[in-house]
């Protein structure tokens, strides 16, 4: 496991409004402005030894990752179109609506620090799309961007070890 050196100038905490979120191959996906909260949850068993009867003992079960939930100003991003399509295509012919062989994808989620360098990766893993909002409601009188959301089941997601915390900017003058 690599050695983490610690930025020791750094007390706060990273900021959520920078971030990008790329397929494995290297694409970033466009317009994105929102991302939920990667979250996982391993169940609880509980037993008790017969010997024991007043208290019970806990052990870890099966661990859940839940999906997240994506917003992004609608574009002409095709291949975020496909990539969706993939799961379910309108018109594709009996029996050819889902693309099995190639419809899970690895995301990278990059977040940055203040000056705009990386400083966290997790790496998402196959992912696809379960629920998919194409034009959110239209409204003549209201000036707004209009917003897709996508909604990505995924089977795990890690912190990249790899990536080391940046050396942040200095904007001393030499005195």
């Amino acid at each position: 496991m690599p050695q983490f050196k610690t930025n020791a100038d750094r007390f706060d905490p990273y900021k959520t409004y920078k971030f990008r979120l790329k397929y494995a191959e290297g694409t970033y996906i466009a317009g994105l402005s929102k991302c939920s909260a990667l979250k996982r949850t391993t169940e609880v068993v509980k037993h008790r030894e017969g010997g024991d009867p007043s208290t019970s003992r806990k052990s870890p079960g099966q661990t859940e990752f839940d999906g997240i939930t994506l917003e992004r100003g609608v574009t002409h991003d095709m291949q975020f179109q496909q990539w969706v399509n993939k799961v379910w295509n309108f018109g594709a012919g009996l029996g050819a609506e889902v693309s099995l062989k190639d419809f899970r994808k690895d995301l990278i989620l990059e977040v940055y620090n203040e000056s705009g360098q990386t400083a966290l990766v997790y790496k998402l893993y196959r992912c696809w799309p379960s629920e998919f909002t194409a034009m959110p409601d239209l409204d003549a009188s209201a000036s707004a961007i209009a917003i897709q959301s996508l909604k990505l089941e995924l089977e795990g997601w890690e912190l990249d070890q790899a990536s080391p915390e940046p050396a942040e900017p200095s904007f001393e003058t030499p005195g």
